[in-house]
Order: C-alpha cells, then sequence, then structure tokens
C-alpha cells in the first residue's frame, strides 16, 4: 500500500491542471487503469482492471474527449513534476538532456481522423514498409535511476494527418520546436535526436533560446572551412566566409589524424574507438558547429554534429550513445502501458480509403472540423495519461527500489546489483497491491474513495482475497 501512497503524491503534482477535482480523480482513475491493466482494449481495459461497474465506461469516454483538462498545461506540469520527482536528471556543462524522436503507430480505423498511409524505415524485417497510422513526435528526459538512465517520456503529439489550412507550412521540424515549448522546461539543455532533425531550422531554433542539438549528420553532408583573408588592402565586395569545402565523410579516411579512447557508449566496456573531431562551418546555420567522426570496431562509422564547440567529443559520443533509450521508452509504451492503444472513432466522420494520405479540412464546415478537433484532443489525453503511468512506473523503480522489490510478490530468475527494477516490476507490485490501497485507504485518499464507489460488488471477491 506505501507504494500506492508515493504514487499518488507523485500524480498529485497534476492537481492544478484540472479546476474541478472530480476532472482530476477521473484524469488519475485514467492513469491508474493503464499502470495496472494486463489487456491492451483501450477504455475497455481500464474498467476490467479497476473492477469498475460498466456504466462507468462511458463516464471514461466523456473524460478524455472532456475540454476539461487543458492539454498543454497538463503536459507542462508533467514536466515540471519529472524535475521535482527525478532527484538526479543527466546533466551536462549544468544543462539537461532532452532526446526528441518520432514513432509509428499502426491504426486501421476508416473513421479515425490523421490516419494516413505511412513509410517505415527501419532495418528490421519485422515492420512493413507501409503502414495506415498515426504519426507522431516525442520528447523525453534522460535521468539517472542507479547505474542506468531512464528516458523519462514528457509529451508527444500527432503531427501528421490533417492540414488544416492550405497557407500551413509548417514542417515537422516546426512541430518538434512547438513540442519543446509546450513542455515549457525553462532549463538551457541538450537536444539528442537522429539524422532527420539535423536541419538549419532546428539549430536555429534552439540557439535562440539558449539551447543545443546533439544529432549525426547523412554521409554525404559537407561543411566549410573558415576563410582565412590574405594579407594586403581590401578588395571590393562582401568578405568571403566560407573557404575550403570538406566532405565530412573524408574525415574517416586518415586513420592517423584519429584519435583512440575507451568506448563512452552505454553499455560498452574494454572496447576502443577511434575519433576526429574538427570545428567547422555548416551552410544551413551560417557558423562554427563541432563535428566528430566515429569508427566503432563493431557498429562501424558514423558523424556526429554538436553545436556547442566547447562540448567535449567523447561526451557528445555517450551523449548520442543514450538516444536508443527513448526507442526503449516506446517499446515499453506500446507493450507494456499501451500508451497509444486508443480506439476513438468518429461517428460522422467521413470514411478514410485505404492508402489515404493527408486530410485537407479547410474547406470542412466549423462543426466538422470542431468534431475533429475534439477527437485529435482525446487521443492526445489518452496518450498523456500512458506517458503519465509510464513516467510514474519510473519515478518509483528510480526512488524507491526496495520498496519495489518488497511489494513485488512474485520470481524473476535474475535480479542484478545496480539495475533498478523494470516498468513491468513495479506495474506487478502496484497491481498487487491495488486491493489493500483501496480497502484501506478510502477514509484518507481521495481517489481510493473513488474509485471504491464506482467498482461493481459482483467483481469484489478478487480483490478481498487479495487484500
Amino acid at each position: 500500500m506505501t507504494l500506492w501512497l508515493r504514487w499518488w503524491d507523485a500524480i498529485w503534482l497534476l492537481r492544478p491542471a484540472c479546476s474541478r477535482l472530480r476532472t482530476f480523480l477521473w484524469f488519475a482513475t485514467g492513469v491508474a487503469g493503464l499502470t495496472v491493466r494486463t489487456e491492451m482494449l483501450g477504455v475497455t481495459s481500464i474498467v476490467r482492471a479497476l473492477r469498475l461497474h460498466a456504466r462507468f465506461y462511458d463516464k471514461l469516454l466523456d473524460h478524455f474527449h472532456s475540454s476539461a483538462v487543458k492539454l498543454d498545461k497538463i503536459s507542462a506540469l508533467w514536466a515540471q513534476a519529472v524535475l521535482r520527482l527525478f532527484a538526479h536528471p543527466l546533466r551536462l556543462n549544468g544543462r539537461l538532456v532532452l532526446v526528441g524522436d518520432g514513432i509509428k503507430v499502426a491504426k486501421c480505423g476508416k473513421k479515425m481522423p490523421a490516419v494516413k498511409l505511412l513509410h517505415q524505415q527501419s532495418d528490421s524485417n519485422t515492420k512493413p514498409e507501409y503502414i495506415m497510422g498515426h504519426s507522431l513526435q516525442a520528447v523525453s528526459l534522460l535521468a539517472r535511476a542507479a547505474d542506468s538512465v531512464f528516458a523519462v517520456p514528457l509529451a508527444a503529439r500527432i503531427h501528421e494527418g490533417l492540414v488544416w489550412s492550405n497557407r500551413d507550412r509548417r514542417t515537422l521540424l516546426d512541430k518538434m520546436l512547438a513540442l519543446l515549448d509546450t513542455v515549457a522546461i525553462g532549463q538551457p539543455f541538450y537536444l539528442v535526436a537522429d539524422a532527420y532533425y539535423a536541419a538549419g531550422k532546428v539549430v536555429g531554433g534552439l540557439l535562440a533560446q539558449n539551447n543545443h542539438l546533439i544529432t549525426r549528420v547523412k554521409s554525404n553532408a559537407v561543411a566549410y572551412r573558415p576563410y582565412s583573408h590574405p594579407q594586403g588592402p581590401k578588395t571590393r565586395g562582401r568578405p568571403k566566409v566560407y573557404g575550403q569545402k570538406v566532405v565530412l565523410k573524408s574525415l574517416l579516411s586518415d586513420q592517423q589524424s584519429m584519435q583512440r579512447a575507451a568506448s563512452p557508449v552505454y553499455g560498452e566496456q574494454n572496447v576502443m574507438i577511434n575519433y576526429r573531431v574538427c570545428d567547422l562551418l555548416w551552410r544551413p546555420v551560417g557558423h562554427l558547429v563541432r563535428f566528430v567522426a566515429v569508427a566503432h570496431p563493431s557498429r562501424g562509422s558514423c558523424l556526429l554534429m554538436c553545436t556547442d564547440t566547447s562540448l567535449d567529443a567523447i561526451e557528445i559520443i555517450r551523449l548520442y550513445g543514450l538516444r536508443f533509450k527513448i526507442e526503449h521508452s516506446f517499446k515499453q509504451a506500446v507493450r507494456l502501458i499501451g500508451s497509444f492503444s486508443y480506439h476513438f472513432w468518429m461517428r460522422d466522420m467521413k470514411p478514410l480509403r485505404r492508402n489515404n494520405g493527408n486530410q485537407h479540412l479547410h474547406r470542412e464546415s466549423l462543426d466538422y472540423r470542431n468534431a475533429i478537433k475534439r477527437k485529435i484532443n482525446a487521443y492526445h489525453l489518452f496518450i498523456h495519461a500512458g506517458l503519465v503511468a509510464q513516467g510514474l512506473l519510473q519515478y518509483l523503480s528510480a526512488t524507491f527500489p526496495s520498496l519495489v522489490w518488497g511489494s513485488f510478490g512474485s520470481w524473476l530468475r535474475t535480479i542484478r546489483p545496480g539495475v533498478p527494477p523494470s516498468e513491468l516490476v513495479v506495474a506487478t507490485a502496484l497491481r498487487h497491491t491495488l486491493p489493500e490501497f483501496l480497502l484501506t485507504s478510502a477514509q484518507h485518499i481521495s481517489l481510493a474513495k473513488f474509485i471504491a464507489e464506482r467498482q461493481d460488488p459482483d467483481r469484489m471477491d478478487m480483490f478481498r482475497l487479495a487484500a
């Protein structure tokens, strides 16, 4: 039960996002249901996991479609709560480390807004090349937990599929910058992202707010050495800025000029890498950035870029090596939490065709556009509830590992020292202690009373036995 008390104290930080206590309790109920459920059946699985009466299925649906929860406000509050809950966020030079990436979620509903044909670029043969679904972008914060690192999810939004105006020229890069503004970290940070975000628009947007980008560049990228002006009288015209052109791939060809060091990549030991550092002018931003050419004995070669020229090359390699943590976070969100397992259809929507592209809405009626916005807001609120559930599991794992293992109530073959409990272990511990929490805390915890009053008496026998 103590584990649930810590969970409740953490989620209470989001209370200011809702004007009414009842609205907040419905949101907390949804997060609790996503935490302890064992199936990915949308709202139905939340009702089953908490043993709610069937009539509250519609109440949960109404909550996710309600405008009472302000999405941007609760996203900003969650980011601030993460900074309070995690005592040791990863920092370098006084800056936080954020990770950004995109994810594509398969959806086949013909009456689900923003579903479109998507191309998946992956080396895995388990993924089809083209799917129908939602395309999202997400931001996570790297935080230390024992000897490991968590990518704590902050926010995610659907950024493709809908065109509200034929004058809208925003790209996915613009929307990623807007997402960073939404979470409102309020502290300088490094953003670690893949090669898609190596663009002048992203760099310019980050530098304008005193933030920096660490990313990988494509193998055909080029940069320039600063032009050295010869001695003598000045000539007419604008002074030259760009000097000799450098094909970045050529930095890997000269092995003699490369330095050798132990690999700083997460999880690697007794591995030596070769690397070379060059500060060159990059045309998309028009000033010096730091390029690091890395030759790994088993992973191959890559070209990294950092807009902070004072950052050591080994630290750039180490931070980019942590980018995979957001991929692991996506895996947990999809397979354990079910953050993207929403099934909200829109009855009055015009059915989509197979292989449909963007849905252009600038010629639709105001009522139809508002109905689409309401449905997209429901998707985003469900997703955010899943992100909060995942973040709270990571918080309990990082802060109260002994309490988690004491409530686990199951068996693992190997418990590795220095590695915090996984999200699955914490979810199992919360699932085992939920009946006791609801039966003994209803007098002084409003959420326990709220859920207990809405449970179906005919389905409570297993809860009483567990307690």
